[in-house]
Parts: structure tokens; C-alpha cells; sequence
């Protein structure tokens, strides 16, 4: 059975309504990152990274999966639900869009925006409302929490399970993302000496000669249609 490794980035969640950060008019040029995606502004301002977590967690009520997310639900199902080698969903995204959709095999690379973390023992709650600095820990009660969310200058997550897939795989592909940040953005070297590599993105990525096969246009278009076709081909 073929192994199959999906990496999405923020481009296959932007027609369901969420802002890229990236992109112009993304969320980076309406906050600095510096002030809500370090450790060092959660030490100087955690109120205002509080705030920035609470009002994108409200806004994730407001959207649903796109046909992209829901494409890559169905090849999953294609290969094997109950076989965890088979296809591995790699996500640079915290929203939780492709489980809504119906994947199974989802690893968040860079966190999640629907847990929080806390600094006193450690637990991970599932988390969908507001949090403040006065929001105690439901384990232990310490004032302690924050966004279960790799920021910049932070190791991403479940990078040695990822690693070891993208190893095994036999198809890499890597949907709406825009291969600048690291590790992410190598991946797709890691890959091309032994897998056949497929970008399907909005438009070129920064390392898009890497790819054995491309398409482009919105996520929507293209992820379904790339889904079709593969499974047409194992038919």
C-alpha cells in the first residue's frame, strides 16, 4: 500500500474565512507578531496575546471546512482509516477545520488553537472560550495558562513522527503553503530523493522546483480535483 504524506498550510483554510498571515491584509500586518507570537511578548503583554487567542477562537466558531478539507478527508478514508503508516495529515494550521471535515490522521505541527497549556503541570485542555490571566488551570487551579500554540523561536511539535513519515513516504504532497518557514519549508527536500513530490497552492511556492508534479489555483479547485484523479487511478 502506497504511504502518503499531506502537508497543509494556512492557503486551504483561507476560502472557509480565515486570514493567512502572510498574504496582504493577512494578520501580521494587523498585529506584530513580535507582540503575540513569541515567548517574549506573552512575558511582556499576556493580557493582549490573551485577547489575540480569544478573538481568533471566536472567529474559528464562525467558519466551516471548505471542499479542500473535505477532499483530503476522503482519500484519507481511501487509504485506510485504521492504518496509521498508510497517510499522515502534517498541519502548520491551529484551526481545527480538517477534523471537522472528517480526517483522522492529523498531527498540528504548530499547535492547536482549541487547547490550552498550562505552565504549572503541564496539561493540555481542550479549551473553546475565552481564557484570561484569572482562568484557572481545571487540573491543578494555578493561574498559569496559556495558548497550546508553538510560537516563534519555539520547536515545533511531533517533529520525530513526522520525520520518520516523510522518510517512509512514497507521495509528498504539500497544499497552501508558502515553504518559508522552517522546518516546514524543507520538507519537501527531505522527500524529493525518494518520494514523488505534488504542490498544489494558490501559486508557486518559494521552493516549487522541487516538485515533481504542480497545480495551481485555490485550494477548492485544486485539491479536489488532485483528490479525483488519484483515487481514479487506484480504482
Amino acid at each position: 500500500m502506497e504511504r502518503i504524506v499531506i502537508l497543509t498550510g494556512a492557503g486551504i483554510s483561507r476560502e472557509s474565512g480565515l486570514d493567512t498571515f502572510r498574504d496582504e491584509g493577512g494578520i501580521w500586518s494587523q498585529v506584530r507578531l513580535e507582540d503575540v507570537c513569541t515567548p517574549e511578548g506573552f512575558e511582556r503583554n499576556p493580557a493582549m496575546v490573551d485577547d489575540f487567542y480569544n478573538r481568533r477562537r471566536l472567529e474559528l466558531k464562525n467558519v466551516t471546512p471548505n471542499a479542500a478539507h473535505s477532499a483530503l478527508a476522503e482519500l484519507e478514508k481511501a487509504y485506510g482509516e485504521n492504518r496509521d503508516d498508510a497517510f499522515l495529515l502534517v498541519t502548520q494550521n491551529i484551526d481545527d477545520l480538517h477534523e471537522r471535515a472528517g480526517s483522522r490522521n492529523v498531527v498540528h505541527m504548530h499547535g492547536e488553537l482549541l487547547r490550552l497549556r498550562c505552565l504549572a503541570c503541564g496539561v493540555t485542555p481542550k479549551w473553546e472560550g475565552p481564557c484570561t490571566r484569572e482562568t484557572p488551570c481545571p487540573e491543578c487551579e494555578q493561574k498559569a495558562l496559556r495558548p497550546d500554540v508553538v510560537w516563534f523561536g519555539e520547536m515545533p511539535l511531533h517533529m520525530e513522527r513526522i520525520m520518520q513519515a516523510i522518510d517512509m513516504c512514497d507521495t509528498f504532497v504539500a497544499i497552501g503553503t508558502s515553504a518559508t518557514v522552517y522546518p516546514a519549508a524543507g520538507f519537501a527536500e527531505q522527500a524529493a530523493d525518494h518520494a514523488h513530490t505534488v504542490e498544489l497552492n494558490l501559486v508557486p511556492s518559494g521552493n516549487a522546483q522541487l516538485f515533481d508534479e504542480v497545480s495551481y489555483g485555490p485550494a477548492t479547485q485544486v485539491v479536489p480535483r488532485f483528490v479525483r484523479d488519484r483515487l481514479a487511478a487506484q480504482a
